[in-house]
């Protein structure tokens, strides 16, 4: 199998396992083995074996002594250094863009995101329309990677949000479920306003401020659903992968 079928089958495997590790079906600790996974999946070993070096360069798996890979288990510290991190490199991000200058293009899409946000974000959090929010958020933090012209922060950012429960939009889904979530969107939202204002008026120290506190948002919807409300594990993608 060559060319676009293999990338295919290769996608094909690892959609499948990353699906599983993330829902907690493939658990922490899981030793994983060409030939049996190519069993279950249906595919050859060729894909597999590519698929399973995909999850090791996102953090997923790590190779096992004696042969084969091992899902990798986080700690709560494991995940609260990962949502920092985010935060201190969001920050970082937000900081040159706004020293350096951003881009006049990319910053008038960013300020036209933040316009669509807020009527995705009505005063009523019954009203929210959580979809137009997840994409629109999704967006935002995108634009905000690429929006001080820096290679280097960009690949950093994209490193840092591999793991899934480290992503800008990792607890939206728990944000949904909770109304005291929903309602902490707004704080969400005008963070993402006051961002975008500090940059466009070249405040860095601000814009920087700004998203590292953004980031702690995450981190309390972490402790929340670690601490108070357990059945909400599901909600969040690669969080079963958490030790508790």
């Amino acid at each position: 199998m060559s060319g676009p079928d293999r990338d295919t089958q290769a996608n094909r495997a690892l959609r499948a396992l990353r699906d599983r590790i993330f829902d907690g079906t493939i658990a922490g600790g899981a030793r994983l083995y060409e030939v049996a996974l190519s069993e279950t999946l249906g595919l050859s070993r060729t894909p597999v074996r590519e698929a399973l070096g995909r999850l090791e360069q996102e953090g997923l798996v790590e190779r096992a002594e004696g042969g084969g890979f091992m899902v990798r288990s986080f700690s709560f510290a494991d995940v609260v250094d990962a949502i920092e991190l985010r935060g201190v490199l969001e920050g970082t991000a937000a900081r040159l863009a706004a020293e350096r200058g951003a881009d006049p293009a990319a910053l008038a899409r960013m300020r036209a995101v933040v316009a669509e946000l807020d009527a995705a974000v009505p005063g009523d959090p019954r009203a929210l329309r959580f979809d137009r929010y997840v994409a629109l958020n999704d967006e935002f933090h995108a634009l905000l990677a690429t929006l001080c012209g820096s290679t280097v922060i960009r690949r950093e950012l994209e490193r840092a949000t591999g793991l899934p429960f480290a992503s800008p939009s990792a607890f939206l889904a728990v944000q949904e479920e909770v109304p005291a979530f929903r309602r902490s969107l707004g704080l969400a939202q005008a963070q993402h306003r006051a961002a975008v204002e500090a940059i466009g008026r070249r405040e860095g120290a601000r814009a920087e401020a700004i998203l590292r506190e953004h980031a702690q948002i995450a981190r309390a919807n972490l402790e929340y659903v670690l601490a108070e409300d357990r059945r909400l594990i599901a909600q969040v993608p690669g969080l079963a992968l958490v030790k508790h």
